[in-house]
């Protein structure tokens, strides 16, 4: 019965929705015609390979220790080879951490991302909002690899009948 109603709210609002007025737009597209946002890419892309090549070159180094830690091992003592695993450990931890902070969400390069790629986006954003209220446009959808609405008009929003029906 469910099924039914939401069949039936979809249709409805797929009814409504065919009465507005959307535009599609190809936000990648857009991005790209950006200088400001190339460069930024290229930058970030810059900053990527080096911080890569720093934590490589520190994994590389703990993988030097280790190797060279194996073949010795047998001719140590107990109380050596368990020193020389916990620093090998602790290396092998503080790489991991340097890591997230250059590639984590909270790292330096999502910070510098933000810092290089969101005052572009807001600009386009607004752009797009400000040019379809301009054409009296009631939602924008974003045609490149996932479609997604960037904006709409408030009084087509629908979800609450929506949800309302699938309630009953």
């Amino acid at each position: 019965m469910k099924r039914l109603i939401l069949f039936a709210a979809l249709i409805l609002t797929a009814g409504t929705l065919s009465a507005q007025n959307y535009i599609i737009v190809n936000s990648e597209k857009i991005f790209k015609s950006i200088d400001a946002y190339n460069k930024a890419i290229s930058d970030l892309d810059t900053l990527a390979k080096q911080y890569q090549a720093d934590v490589d070159q520190r994994f590389e180094e703990i993988e030097k220790i280790y190797n060279n830690y194996m073949s010795q091992r047998a001719s140590l003592s107990s109380s050596v080879r368990d020193t020389i695993e916990e620093s090998i450990l602790s290396k092998e931890k503080e790489a991991q951490q340097y890591q997230e902070s250059l590639f984590g969400q909270e790292g330096t390069l999502m910070k510098k991302r933000l810092e290089l790629i969101q005052p572009i986006q807001k600009e386009v954003f607004a752009t797009i909002e400000a040019y379809a209220k301009q054409v009296g446009a009631d939602a924008v959808i974003d045609s490149s690899n996932n479609p997604t609405l960037l904006y709409t008009n408030p009084e087509i929003e629908r979800t609450q009948q929506v949800i309302d029906a699938l309630k009953k």
